[in-house]
């Protein structure tokens, strides 16, 4: 068993680090004028494709008379985690919207106590005091950019709330209803509301150019990827604190990449300046000691 769950949480790793691709992915689609929003449309349709087929092996077990509103709340937060991250990235960097999203797991805990999914000890409000202080780093590491940095990490929080509340609702509804019944009318749902991203585009989707069409669609792959894979995850391994634990190391990879293999994505993040670049790596740092005291 214990090896069983050590396997799994390989899953929300490799996410992890999926993740980061895909966020530099879009921001390069968004630099050659693709945009965030028609990226995020694409993206979400891409996923509810990919569970549609799950409803032929569906288990007849599930009866009509239950709660057929879980789905759609899950897909409503799930939605508008979306929304608030691309807000983000528009506004900000990469490497500070992904560690401000680390905060992710202290909220998954904070949920998973409140709704009687689990117990928050006290390591894990040690651990958010430390996000905390990592959110404060990240914001003095912005130099003469603070304004917007502050824009940017309360964008990614609110995103880390509707998240981590969908995660935990997830967590807490998914045994009832089986994978193969509950994904499926989620994700339509998300697609569904992705209609509303239409307003928001630069031009509709048939004005891309082949350029711009690589981009868009490598990070629509990417996204829908990494968003399958963390709810499965969460059905896998059964707890939403475990996996958000992992997932994230996002925060750390973020920096990493950015300052390792940004120039791939001809992001202008690589040539920030040295300072501000080990201002958020250390910042990170703390949110993944803050990871560290949860997992404890």
């Amino acid at each position: 068993m214990i090896m069983k769950f050590q396997i799994s949480l390989l899953l929300p790793l490799a996410c992890a680090l999926l993740y980061v691709v895909a966020a530099l992915t879009v921001k390069r689609a968004a630099a050659l004028g693709a945009g965030i929003w028609r990226t995020g449309f694409l993206s979400n349709w891409a996923v509810a494709l990919f569970f549609l087929p799950l409803l032929w092996g569906a288990s007849a077990a599930h009866q009509p008379s239950l709660d057929y509103w879980q789905p759609a709340v899950t897909a409503l937060l799930f939605f508008a985690g979306q929304a608030f991250t691309f807000w983000a990235l528009s506004h900000g960097d990469v490497s500070v919207v992904t560690p401000v999203m680390g905060t992710k797991v202290i909220l998954v805990a904070l949920f998973s106590s409140l709704l009687r999914v689990g117990v928050v000890p006290w390591q894990w409000w040690v651990g958010a005091g430390l996000s905390t202080a990592a959110i404060m780093l990240l914001h003095r590491g912005s130099g003469a950019n603070r304004p917007r940095v502050g824009q940017t990490v309360l964008l990614a929080f609110c995103s880390a709330t509707a998240f981590g509340l969908g995660d935990v609702l997830v967590q807490k509804w998914l045994p009832h209803w089986g994978a193969r019944q509950f994904f499926p009318p989620m994700f339509a749902g998300v697609g569904l509301l992705s209609f509303g991203f239409m307003p928001f585009f630069k031009a509709p989707l048939r004005a891309m150019n082949a350029a711009m069409w690589r981009w868009v669609g490598a990070a629509a792959l990417l996204l829908a990827l990494n968003n399958a894979g963390v709810l499965w995850s969460i059905g896998l391994v059964g707890s939403a604190t475990a996996v958000n634990i992992v997932y994230s190391l996002r925060g750390l990879f973020s920096v990493l990449l950015v300052w390792g293999i940004g120039h791939w994505f001809m992001s202008a993040e690589q040539h920030l300046e040295p300072g501000v670049l080990r201002a958020r790596l250390l910042g990170a740092g703390l949110m993944i000691a803050a990871i560290g005291l949860v997992l404890i």
